[in-house]
């Protein structure tokens, strides 16, 4: 299959929806050695996603704080979105040991909607014994708030 395409780039994944449905569908992708099968929910999934448009996640813009207290770590990200009809929200991306970063996802809705861009406040929590740096990854790359 990576002979023919390649699966982490969405270009080739958005060219190729149709045959990888026929082979997730057929249980011929991934093999075994690659975990085998995927279970019918994920799937259904793909092919939601590809008979819906194959929408593609933005990576989004906003101020950011974060705020430590006794309680939680809170990561508050406020803005606009860039038109009507979109959602958002922050994402644990990855972890070391010195840093937990997040990335900023905006989705656009599945047609165009009228009416004016909302503002938004997304808010992120965890516990306050993690002293790890809080990175922000969005559109203008990766950041220490």
């Amino acid at each position: 299959m990576s002979v023919a395409m390649n699966l982490w780039t969405y270009e080739d994944v958005v060219a190729h929806a149709d045959e990888i449905l026929d082979r997730l569908t057929a249980d011929s992708m991934p093999p075994a050695s690659l975990g085998g099968p995927w279970p019918q929910e994920w799937i259904d999934l793909f092919r939601r996603w590809k008979d819906s448009g194959l929408k593609r996640l933005e990576l989004g813009t906003a101020q950011f704080t974060v705020t430590r207290s006794e309680s939680a770590v809170t990561i508050k990200a406020t803005g606009t979105f860039p038109a009507a009809g979109f959602a958002g929200w922050l994402q644990l991306e990855s972890e070391t040991d010195t840093a937990r970063t997040y990335v900023l996802y905006f989705e656009p809705p599945d047609a165009p909607t009228a009416g004016t861009a909302e503002e938004f406040e997304l808010t992120e929590r965890y516990k306050p014994a993690d002293d790890r740096a809080v990175l922000i990854h969005d559109s203008k790359g990766i950041t220490q708030p």
